[in-house]
Parts: structure tokens; C-alpha cells; sequence
């Protein structure tokens, strides 16, 4: 017994079940308040055409759904339930930031991005600041922070099928920031069980490794002397690559980190050549300023026109799905950066010229804390200055302290590429 047949079906599977079920006796009587039905050749005939009405009503409401799904992407909306910080207007149907949250998560997403949170410490973060489940009123489980801290949605796209969208709501954050946040998530991994509080090591989490490219731990062993001794080594997490990198003692490390930081130092008199420089290029920096700009716009021309041929090759069949959003997403995170660099360049304008500016007085003050041994400042000074930080296996060494009483036979040695402001590489100074 039933309302009406589709009820009982709306595909051609169930509906042949039910038949076939009649036809082999089965179903002895089918009753609906709404439809006539005997089990005669004549009632199976209607009650199949009752069934292929049934299916057409689905796929057609399938198909005008997508239809309307397909409307929202191409105007830039995400068709399902806003993210947090978000809200789903009713009456416009559109997306917007939520007054309550809005800029709570922005704070909670700007502290992860300091790498100086675990997914657990942002997750009591959140909580401090108010930022609960909508349902269960609790904290939010550490997947669901993760799947937060991932969200393309905040920087002004969004993700639906796998496919990369240009989003046309508000952003919470930037790309950039949303780049480092991921860096973050990259370098910390997956949250450890909290231990009692020890010493910190001083220079956890500032470099890699030069082979494998996974996060450089440390290690403290206590000798029954009392004698106590730190070493840094590869975390060797990969489970496709061994990684034969040895370890390195914190004094060999500081020493290394001291080393660095005075040959980045600038002197009083390249100081002064250095202003003088940046004197004359701020003549001519209007000029200069305009090649720029033009540049980034045409990077961004040739990366919308590679869009638009991605797509055609789509369309014409040329390509797979799975292929085509490859492509179409990182070029999609391409477009973004130029965008927020035009955007950041036109906003700003000469602000390059005071950023080096202070680039230079720091490179010139730092030499201040090489010689007061300010291994706290000078990691920072790098951390800033500095990208790509890792340690490489290099020379053969004939003796040196060892880790469980072995001597190392090789060397690390610490590498780090310097990050001049971006206005500056373009005019290719000389450090």
C-alpha cells in the first residue's frame, strides 16, 4: 500500500523490481488512494507508465537543480552552507560576513599564521574567543579547525568538486597569508600528545632539511656527569625517500646561525651607498613604477587567456575532468597572487622604497647583536630576511663530538636564500 507509485520508485531498476516481483507473483495486489492498479498485462502497462513518469519528474528536477547550481558558480557563489565567519543571506541567497564571528575567525586564522600555535592551542584559541560549534555548542573537533585552516572560501575562492572558483563575496584574509598558514600546517604536522614543560630548544622549527625537505627536530641528552647536550637532526618522516642526513650540536648550530647573520651584515659604508642608491631611485620611481605595474598586468592577461584555452580544450573534449581541474585550479591560485600584487602595488605605490629603506638600516644594526650573542635575535633576523632555510650534508670532517657515541664523519651546514623587497630584485641589486 502506497500514497501513489512514485513512491515506490523513480529509477528504472526499482520500478523493473517491482514489476518483475508482480510478474513472478510475489506481490500478490498493489493499492494506491490515487491510482487504479490490477496485476492484468493491462495494469502492469500503467503502473510502468506510472513509473516512467516518476523518473522523468526526477531527472528533470535533477537537471533544473544543476541548472540553478551552475547559475550560482558562474556568478561567483558557493551553492552550500556558508563557512564559518560566514552567514547565508535568505533573502538574497548570497553569502556575507557574519557581524558575530567574522572577525574572530579572522583573528584565530592571522594567529595560526604566526606558526606559533598547534591545532590544538588555536583550537582552545577559538574557544576563548567565542568561536563554538552552531550545533553541538562546543568546541570544534581539531578536523574541523583543519578543514577550516584549508578553506580556500577565506581568500576569495572556494572549492566545489574538486574545481577551483573565483568567489565574489568578501574576503576574510589574503592569499599570501593563506599561503603561510598552509606552510604552517606543512611544518607542524599532525598535533603530538601534550608533555611537561622542558627547556625549549632555540632553534626548533626554524630550518629543513636540505635532502628531504621535512622539519628539523632536536634532541637532549643528560650523561650521567650532569653534562647536558642538544642535537638537531631530520625528523626523517617521509616514507618514500631515506633520508642519510646526519645531526648537528646547538653550539655547532649557533655558531653556524652567528656566521650567517655576519656575512648578511651591512657595513657603515655600504649603508650609505646603499641610501644613496635608493635616493636616486626614488626620482625615478614614477616612471619605473608604471613598467611595473604594466608588467603585472600582462602576467595577468596571459594567465586569464590560459584559462580561457584550458577551458575550450575542456569543452572540445581534449582533456579529463581530473586534468582539466589541475590545471584550472593552480592557475586560478596564479591569478589570485598577481591579482593581490597589482592590487597591493596600485594600494601602496612607492611604499617599496621606505620597506627597503628599513631593510637596510636592519641589515645594518644587526651586526649589534652577532657581537652580544643574541641567538634569540639573530634567528629572528634570519626568520624575516631569510626564505628556504635548510641544512646540507656537506664536507668530510676528521673528528667532532657524536650522537650515542659515534663521531660524525660529515658536516652540516646551514643555508639560507635572502628575501629582498620585491621592488628591489626587479631593479637587481647586488648583496
Amino acid at each position: 500500500m502506497a500514497w501513489n507509485p512514485d513512491r515506490l520508485a523513480r529509477n528504472s531498476v526499482d520500478g523493473g523490481k517491482i514489476i518483475y516481483l508482480v510478474d513472478t507473483g510475489k506481490i500478490q495486489s498493489l493499492k494506491f488512494p490515487t491510482f487504479w492498479f490490477e496485476p492484468t498485462p493491462q495494469g502492469k502497462f500503467m503502473l510502468s507508465v506510472a513509473f516512467g513518469q516518476a523518473k522523468y519528474y526526477t531527472d528533470n528536477l535533477r537537471e533544473n537543480i544543476w541548472r540553478g547550481i551552475r547559475q550560482k558558480l558562474r556568478r561567483g557563489e558557493l551553492p552550500a552552507r556558508a563557512p564559518l565567519g560566514y552567514f547565508n543571506e535568505p533573502r538574497l541567497r548570497t553569502i556575507e560576513p557574519d557581524p558575530k564571528t567574522f572577525r574572530k575567525t579572522k583573528k584565530a586564522l592571522e594567529a595560526f599564521a604566526t606558526g606559533n600555535y598547534t591545532l590544538t592551542q588555536i583550537c582552545d584559541k577559538m574557544f576563548s574567543l567565542g568561536l563554538i560549534g552552531s550545533r553541538s555548542k562546543k568546541k570544534f573537533a581539531l578536523s574541523s579547525i583543519e578543514h577550516t585552516l584549508k578553506n580556500p572560501f577565506y581568500y576569495g575562492h572556494f572549492l566545489y568538486r574538486g574545481e577551483l572558483h573565483e568567489g565574489t563575496h568578501k574576503p576574510m584574509i589574503s592569499k599570501k597569508l593563506f599561503d603561510r598558514i598552509q606552510q604552517v600546517l606543512k611544518d607542524t604536522g599532525k598535533p603530538r600528545k601534550k608533555r611537561p614543560a622542558k627547556k625549549p630548544f632555540l632553534f626548533l622549527n626554524f630550518a629543513q632539511c636540505g635532502e628531504c625537505g621535512y622539519s628539523i627536530t632536536a634532541e637532549r641528552h643528560i650523561k650521567k656527569s650532569g653534562l647536558e647536550f642538544v642535537y638537531y637532526r631530520c625528523s626523517k618522516r617521509s616514507k618514500t625517500h631515506k633520508c642519510s642526513q646526519g645531526f648537528l650540536r646547538d653550539n655547532a648550530f649557533a655558531d653556524q646561525v652567528k656566521n650567517y647573520v655576519q656575512k648578511v651584515s651591512l657595513s657603515d659604508t655600504w649603508r650609505d651607498r646603499y641610501l644613496k642608491r635608493l635616493d636616486s631611485w626614488a626620482k625615478d620611481s614614477n616612471h619605473s613604477s608604471d613598467l611595473i605595474a604594466q608588467k603585472l598586468k600582462a602576467e595577468l592577461s596571459r594567465v586569464k587567456t590560459r584559462i580561457d584555452r584550458l577551458t575550450d580544450a575542456y569543452l572540445d573534449q581534449t582533456l579529463e575532468l581530473i586534468e582539466f581541474q589541475e590545471k584550472k585550479n593552480s592557475l586560478m591560485k596564479q591569478k589570485k597572487d598577481i591579482e593581490e600584487k597589482l592590487y597591493d602595488f596600485e594600494r601602496k605605490g612607492n611604499h617599496w622604497l621606505e620597506l627597503t629603506r628599513n631593510w637596510i638600516l636592519e641589515a645594518n644594526s644587526v651586526e649589534n647583536l652577532a657581537l652580544q650573542e643574541d641567538y634569540t635575535g639573530m634567528k629572528e633576523f634570519l626568520q624575516k630576511i631569510g626564505s628556504n632555510r635548510r641544512l646540507f650534508l656537506l664536507s668530510q670532517e676528521s673528528s667532532g663530538d657524536g650522537l650515542r657515541g659515534k663521531k660524525p664523519k660529515k658536516t652540516i651546514t646551514l643555508s639560507v636564500d635572502l628575501v629582498f623587497p620585491a621592488e628591489t630584485q626587479m631593479r637587481g641589486i647586488n648583496y
